[in-house]
This record gives structure tokens, C-alpha cells and sequence, in this order.
């Protein structure tokens, strides 16, 4: 390969907890890069003397101005910079896409370096549905503010997906469960490291075995969709529609009890009609 990488922004996803998931294509962009941006240089710094590579490295993180942001993006013309998170693929629940943004908005070039992610490791711990799936990052440390926002979704026929430490697993947990039901659910743990685990069950069961046991270390969650609701059979509909008979028409009890089980009207009204003759 030649020397210099191709000038611009290259986003590099690093291990998330294995180093030796590090992709030969990655260690190369960080041999080569003439700059590291890294949310945490002191956790990059192990990674590059693990690879044997030195190469400047300057902190970029949420805190960082507009200021630096903008001298960075100044640099890109003529300077290939890596960005890198300190585990697993940077702008996935870490910073980033102002810097992505503003390096497209000047004009240059954004390349990828794609990698480890713990949020797709987790899915493929879970044995739960993959087909759509929906990213939480962390919930809202209070209750409040998690509540509302594990009811926003409660609705969204797909897996979730959420980042959790290990004090506040018990909590949030009890808050899914509640505000969800009792889907059936996973907490993937030290992903690719020495301990990994990945433990499932439903909220219910989950919420209880962590309630006062906190783990240690990265943890993901991942909770199913909402589980299909059964029919209403025949029996359960006659004794609604009797019911609801006795004060409405066939037309209303037929609406009526249409919503109340969930099923069409065209199906409650044909059997009001038989059931009031």
C-alpha cells in the first residue's frame, strides 16, 4: 500500500474488548493516519502499542468546541485524520457526526473503516428477531424521563436495543418490564472478552436476577418485539357480544366489542346479527 492515506476524515471502529478483532484494514489507517482524534487517549494509547504504531493523538469527544471542531475539519484537505471511540465503531451511541458533518459540509472526503459493534455482537448473542430492530443507546437515568421514553416505543413491532451500565441494569429493567410487558429478552455482557455471557429470559425474570446483583462491565440489552396477540375465539365473542347486546344494537355491540378484542367488525357484526335473532 502507499504510504499516505488519501486525505479526509476515516472512521475507524475499533475492539470492543478482544484486540484481536482489530481488522488488518484498521491497524493499517492507524499506522498511516497523520493525526488520531480519540474520545480517550490514555484507551487509544493501549490499543496503538499494542499494534506498535505511535502516531499524534488529540482528544475529540462531546466536550469539544465548535472551535476545535473546525480546526480539525480546516486540517482535512490535506491531512488524512482517523476518528476513533474508545471501543467498537465510533458515532454508534458515541461522538462524531458533527465532526462527520461538518468534514461533508466543507467538501472532503469521509472513508469507513467498518468493525466491531457491541450492539450488533449483542443481536447475535440474543436468538431473538433481527429483521428490524430498533437502537435505544442509554435510556434516561431518571425514572420519569425513562418511563416516558421506554412508552414512546412500546408500540414499534421490533427488537430494542440499549446500552446499560451495570449499577443502573436492576432499575432499568424493572422500568422495561413495566412499561412493556413480559417480552422475552437478553443481557449480553463483556462481549468478546474473557467472562462474556449472554443471559435471557423475559423482562420479569431478568429484573429480578439483577435487582440486587449489579454486574460488572459493558452490557447491552435487547428485548424482543410484542408478542402476537392471539384471536378471540368464537366463545369469547359470543359471550361479549351477549353482553353488549343487552343494551345495544347489533350494529353498535358489533363496533363495540370489535375493538374491545381486537378483531374485525365485519367478523363481530356477522355474529351479532345471529346472536340477536
Amino acid at each position: 500500500m502507499n504510504d499516505k492515506l488519501l486525505p479526509g476524515l476515516h472512521i475507524v471502529a475499533t475492539p470492543i474488548g478482544n484486540l484481536g478483532d482489530l481488522s488488518p484494514r484498521a491497524a493499517d489507517t492507524l499506522r498511516r493516519a497523520e493525526k488520531i482524534l480519540a474520545e480517550d487517549t490514555r484507551v487509544t494509547g493501549k490499543l496503538l502499542a499494542h499494534i506498535g504504531v505511535k502516531v499524534p493523538m488529540q482528544r475529540y469527544d462531546d466536550h469539544s468546541s465548535e472551535a476545535e471542531r473546525a480546526h480539525f475539519v480546516s486540517m482535512l484537505a490535506d491531512q488524512a485524520i482517523a476518528l476513533v471511540s474508545d471501543a467498537g465503531t465510533p458515532l454508534i451511541s458515541d461522538p462524531g457526526y458533527k465532526l462527520v458533518q461538518a468534514a461533508r459540509a466543507a467538501g472532503h472526503a469521509v472513508h469507513t473503516v467498518p468493525g466491531p459493534s457491541a450492539l450488533i455482537a449483542a443481536l447475535t448473542l440474543a436468538g431473538l428477531p433481527t429483521d428490524r430492530f430498533l437502537f435505544l443507546g442509554f435510556l434516561p437515568s431518571k425514572a420519569k424521563a425513562r418511563a416516558d421514553a421506554i412508552a414512546e416505543v412500546s408500540s414499534v413491532r421490533a427488537s430494542l436495543v440499549l446500552y446499560e451500565s451495570g449499577p443502573r441494569l436492576g432499575d432499568c429493567l424493572a422500568a422495561l418490564a413495566a412499561g412493556l410487558g413480559s417480552r422475552d429478552a437478553a443481557v449480553a455482557r463483556e462481549i468478546t472478552k474473557l467472562h462474556e455471557e449472554c443471559i435471557t429470559g423475559t423482562l420479569d425474570d431478568l429484573a429480578r436476577r439483577y435487582a440486587d446483583a449489579p454486574p460488572k462491565g459493558e452490557i447491552v440489552i435487547v428485548v424482543g418485539p410484542p408478542r402476537e396477540a392471539e384471536e378471540a375465539s368464537d366463545e369469547q365473542l359470543d359471550d361479549a357480544l351477549d353482553r353488549a347486546l343487552q343494551s345495544l344494537s347489533a350494529s353498535r355491540a358489533a363496533a363495540q366489542v370489535a375493538e374491545q378484542l381486537n378483531i374485525p367488525r365485519k367478523r363481530a357484526y356477522a355474529r351479532a346479527l345471529e346472536r340477536s335473532r
